[in-house]
């Protein structure tokens, strides 16, 4: 069994700073690409940021120079920093990762997180 646990959402006043963590533990073969995606009621679900096994990463324009991604692959954690947060970065906040799992044929498959809340509002 592959699990994907995010922590670290909360409520935040505008301006404030957000550090959001992501580990993936069970039989897992291969850590592929890990990124977040976000949901906020009646939109759909975004890419907020990605980064490769080698560290390349990409962000939505939105949060573009605000959110830093990284990831320590010994520990098979993502994580998303988030400064300078406005209201509109309110939303569920969802850890992905493309991984290859132990068992038969060792396809890629894709994964997702339960979802960890972040609410900006003074």
């Amino acid at each position: 069994q592959v699990q994907l646990v995010e922590s670290g959402g909360g409520l935040v006043q505008p301006g404030g700073s957000l550090r959001l963590s992501c580990a993936a533990s069970g039989n897992i073969f291969r850590l592929n690409a890990m990124g977040w995606y976000r949901q906020a009621p009646g939109k759909q679900r975004e890419l907020v940021a990605r980064i490769t096994s080698d560290g390349s990463t990409n962000y939505a324009d939105s949060v573009k120079g605000r959110s830093i991604i990284s990831r320590d692959n010994a520990k098979k954690t993502v994580y998303l920093q988030m400064n300078s947060l406005k209201p509109e970065d309110t939303a569920v906040y969802y850890c992905n990762a493309q991984l290859i799992p132990y068992g038969l044929g060792l396809s890629v498959g894709d994964y997702w997180g339960q979802g960890t809340q972040v609410t900006v509002s003074s």
